[in-house]
């Protein structure tokens, strides 16, 4: 495969845009009412909102409440911030007796990892990521940082990125439109090799913002990504600015539900919107209603006494009329109120429940208790588990396994490692350690324990029927122990030895004794 051209990635990024566009309507709606402050649909990119109020159309807060929820229950869930939530074991190709030798040095790396990413802006792309991925999909770019942040977490809202799936629903291709001062281009590239027509331009108004093209798309011959950013102002006379090649997509794409044949994701946001736009409806009849009842809808005859243009509905104020009654009636009337509205509580209460459940809201018991128990908290992770079904494995394979490989090659980029880690499942594997995780491992324990409990009460059987050592090290890896607080088979066999010359300096000093008299 040929190295593709500028004017060729553009033409694929316009492609990729106009597919796209058949999901516009129901990702702004989604952002509109949801997530308002990070709705870019309404022009917020084309400088028309900049700094605007997004929430003209908003009379209710319930989902917005609800989408920051989700978003902190799932990084709570699966990424808590300042902990190690995986940790790097050995693969299927690691044979046994290395295994623990292997996962004692990949101790080491995972510390070193989530030394870096403490460093970095981590914790606060995650939940931008996952505030997107309550839309449906979230896209995050990873790149080589510099001596203070090893590593540049970039959480990109994804109206700017277009996507191009390959085979078996893995996202191939990213492109992006990138807006950026001319003086920043080379400071963020240093590689860049920028034309002299737009050097000229750069100095002479270095504040200026320029369009750009980040392109990522997979070589299929070579088995590797190209890496293309492109000046982007007229198509036809575009220039590539940076190629790069890589081993691995810089891009973390996310889709919390996919539908066979689509590219784009389908979060619970999608789910639930045709309640929160109901319930938004709802709320604001009931606002027009309340206006309604505090100031009234009046009739005025025009009697030549009573002017209906100057009249002001106030506290205290008089207002001249021809006549309070007779046969002609009253100047001025109140106009009969609409039906009450009372009802629309009970349609309210239904719709915030509901639009609650769909976000993983609704958490039991009420989080305002306190001195919440062990028990309690595990029952949570595991509601929060059953919940999210599919996603859970989706969130595993499509960003947690996804940044922890790109994290390690740049910190391989950076010297930051000694040696690159191939995270494939053979060699290296990603295991999560997260609350989430702990409560699934959890559930497998309580098997083996209650196995461990029934065979005791077998007696000596049941003692036989269980591997003990084995058990332990299970235990020990369910529940995340690590490998430097557990014994090495050496240091066994050590111990084993050890023991055993105890036992024979004993029985030899027993043989030595004289023999006691008889009686």
């Amino acid at each position: 495969m040929a190295r593709i051209s500028p004017q060729e990635i553009m033409k694929r990024q316009e492609k990729a845009d106009a597919r796209k566009e058949s999901w516009r309507t129901i990702y702004e709606e989604c952002y509109e009412f949801a997530l308002p402050q990070r709705n870019m649909y309404s022009g917020e990119y084309e400088g028309k909102t900049a700094g605007q109020n997004k929430m003209a159309r908003v009379f209710d807060a319930t989902a917005i409440n609800s989408t920051q929820r989700f978003a902190n229950r799932i990084q709570s869930a699966l990424f808590p911030p300042y902990r190690e939530w995986c940790t790097l074991e050995p693969g299927n190709e690691i044979p046994k007796e290395r295994s623990a030798e292997v996962r004692e040095a990949l101790e080491v790396y995972n510390t070193r990892m989530f030394d870096v990413i403490r460093q970095t802006n981590f914790d606060l792309a995650m939940s931008e990521f996952l505030l997107d991925l309550c839309v449906g999909t979230a896209v995050m770019l990873i790149q080589p940082g510099d001596e203070e942040v090893p590593v540049r977490f970039i959480p990109v809202p994804q109206y700017l990125v277009a996507l191009e799936e390959g085979p078996h629903g893995t996202v191939d291709n990213v492109y992006r439109k990138l807006r950026l001062r001319g003086e920043a281009i080379q400071r963020q590239w240093p590689d860049a090799k920028i034309p002299a027509q737009l050097q000229e331009r750069i100095e002479k108004k270095p504040d200026e913002e320029i369009d750009l093209i980040e392109a990522t798309v997979f070589n299929v011959d070579e088995d590797t990504y190209c890496y293309h950013l492109i000046h982007a102002k007229d198509k036809n006379a575009a220039s590539e600015l940076v190629y790069r090649t890589m081993d691995i997509s810089p891009w973390i794409v996310s889709r919390f539900m996919k539908v066979p044949g689509e590219v784009y994701g389908r979060g619970p946001l999608v789910t639930a919107l045709p309640d929160v736009k109901t319930l938004n409806k709802v709320k604001e009849l009931v606002l027009k209603n309340a206006s309604l009842a505090v100031s009234g809808v009046y009739t005025a005859a025009d009697d030549g006494v009573l002017n209906p243009q100057t009249i002001q509905i106030t506290p205290g104020a008089i207002i001249p009329v021809a006549r309070n009654g007779g046969a002609q009636g009253e100047s001025l009337r109140p106009l009969r109120a609409a039906t009450d509205f009372n009802t629309s509580q009970l349609v309210i209460n239904d719709l915030v429940m509901n639009i609650k459940k769909m976000l993983y809201d609704d958490s039991l018991p009420p989080d305002n208790m306190s001195a919440r128990s062990a028990t309690e908290i595990v029952q949570r992770m595991k509601e929060l588990s059953q919940n999210l079904g599919s996603a859970y494995g989706r969130l595993i394979t499509e960003a947690m396994t996804p940044i922890v490989r790109r994290v390690l090659v740049v910190m391989d980029q950076m010297n930051v490692i000694d040696l690159p880690l191939k995270v494939n499942g053979l060699q290296v594997k990603v295991v999560p350690t997260s609350p989430l995780a702990q409560a699934q491992n959890m559930e497998d324990l309580d098997s083996v324990l209650q196995f461990a409990q029934i065979a005791q009460a077998f007696g000596q059987a049941g003692q036989m029927a269980i591997n003990q050592e084995e058990m332990l090290t299970y235990v020990a890896e369910k529940m995340g122990v690590p490998q430097k607080l557990l014994t090495s088979p050496e240091q066994k066999e050590q111990m084993m030895m050890e023991m055993q010359q105890m036992m024979m300096a004993q029985q030899q000093q027993q043989a030595a004794l004289p023999a006691e008299p008889p009686v």
